[in-house]
């Protein structure tokens, strides 16, 4: 499988001028077999991606309610290996793009973990805290395995930074809303129109915006501006509160907002 031909791509084409919604869990949370549950549910509801976050312990990009989620899946067990059983799961139905902490990639080793991902059904990664300068390697890996490296750029990102992430860019560019770190917001940064024009200027792959995205009338607004909506922390505390049933019922929200 070419990265230029992945899952990915066909689910951002799936609705034409329509922004793709892909909504986060936390893989463990609050179990395997839940959080598996909360997947297809998202899937049921409108979900056209799924990011799968793997927990680990000192998750800096991480706000409170995505960190908790995953301090409360190691707690109760939660692992890679069966992070990866739940992306084995998931991927039958949607894309699943697994968010995973660069130790925990590279204590595995680069290629082997590629292939663990890619052999789970996994359709890319994203690494928040590998900087672009040193992804070199597990990029490399991942093209091997028909993955792709899926880039972070910030609002505090230059020009030039820019163009040099958008060029080795795989699958999808994900565009941080805020500086910071995930959760809910009031309000979508006024500056996103210009950060999003600026990155899908550098890129030939879709650009999707997450951070501080929660209802559904953020997520058309965002749409208005880019190919892909990402909410987190508002999926994750559902999970949390209401299980699967909770997780349904926020993504048909925000996919009907997006539709």
């Amino acid at each position: 499988m070419s990265v230029a031909a992945s899952p990915i791509a066909d689910a951002f084409s799936a609705h034409g001028k329509s922004a793709a919604l892909m909504p986060y869990l936390m893989g463990g949370y609050p179990s395997i077999d839940e959080s598996v549950a909360a997947g297809l549910a998202a899937a049921d509801a409108g979900a056209d991606l799924l990011e799968l976050g793997i927990p680990f312990s000192d998750p800096l990009a991480d706000g409170p309610v995505i960190h908790a989620a995953g301090t409360a899946a190691l707690e109760a067990g939660a692992t890679p290996h069966g992070v990866l059983g739940v992306c084995e799961q998931l991927a039958t139905r949607v894309p699943v793009v697994l968010m995973v902490y660069a130790n925990i990639v590279f204590t595995a080793g680069a290629a082997a973990f590629a292939l663990r991902a890619a052999t789970a059904g996994a359709s890319g990664l994203i690494v928040p805290d590998l900087p672009h300068d040193e992804a070199g390697e597990l990029r490399e890996a991942c093209d091997a395995e028909g993955l792709a490296l899926v880039p972070l750029v910030a609002p505090t990102s230059t020009p030039e930074r820019i163009a040099e992430i958008g060029a080795e860019a795989r699958g999808f560019v994900y565009t941080v809303s805020l500086t910071g770190t995930t959760g809910e917001r009031d309000e979508v940064s006024p500056d996103l129109a210009e950060t999003v024009e600026r990155v899908r200027a550098s890129a030939d792959v879709p650009v999707a915006v997450g951070f501080g995205i929660s209802t559904g009338e953020q997520a058309r607004s965002v749409a208005q501006i880019a190919d892909g909506v990402i909410v987190g922390s508002r999926i994750v505390r559902a999970a949390g509160e209401g299980g699967a049933d909770a997780v349904g019922a926020v993504v048909r929200e925000l996919a009907d907002a997006l539709r």
